[in-house]
Parts: structure tokens; C-alpha cells; sequence
């Protein structure tokens, strides 16, 4: 089982998030439905991140699987 998040892209995703929905971030890095989860963990020990949206506006998730403010994107990719 692997524990390291594989960073998807050293950049933040722009999504319109709609309020009161419920989202669920891809913590691993491995999923093709980026930023969000579509299963792929479950060969490793990260799980997705809840995010329920409190308005609608455009939410920068992050990419690079190692922002501090996760699910969303706190600049940490441009370190890596």
C-alpha cells in the first residue's frame, strides 16, 4: 500500500461549485476525474476529502496533493 499522494498537476483546478452540494476531493493523486474521487485509492491507505460548498463560486481545489488548506489549494505546488 502506498502512502504518498502522486501530484496530479502543479497547479490549482478552477471548479464551480454550487452551495449546499457535497464534493469529495481526490486526496491520492490517482483519479482520472480530477480534482474530485472516482475510486482509485482504494490500493492505498489515503482516503477523499469532504467539501460541501457554502455558495455558489469557483473553488481553486488543489492539484498537487500536498496543500495544508486541503481539499483546497493553499500555493504549495509552486514549492514543489
Amino acid at each position: 500500500m502506498s502512502d504518498a499522494p502522486i501530484i496530479a498537476q502543479k497547479a490549482p483546478y478552477a471548479v464551480e461549485v454550487i452551495a449546499g452540494k457535497t464534493y469529495f476531493w481526490c486526496a491520492c493523486g490517482k483519479s482520472s476525474k480530477q480534482p474530485f474521487c472516482d475510486g482509485s485509492h482504494k490500493d492505498t491507505t489515503i482516503t477523499p476529502i469532504k467539501y460541501e460548498a457554502d455558495a455558489d463560486k469557483k473553488a481553486f481545489f488543489c492539484g498537487c496533493k500536498h496543500s495544508t488548506k486541503s481539499p483546497l489549494c493553499d500555493g504549495s505546488h509552486s514549492k514543489l
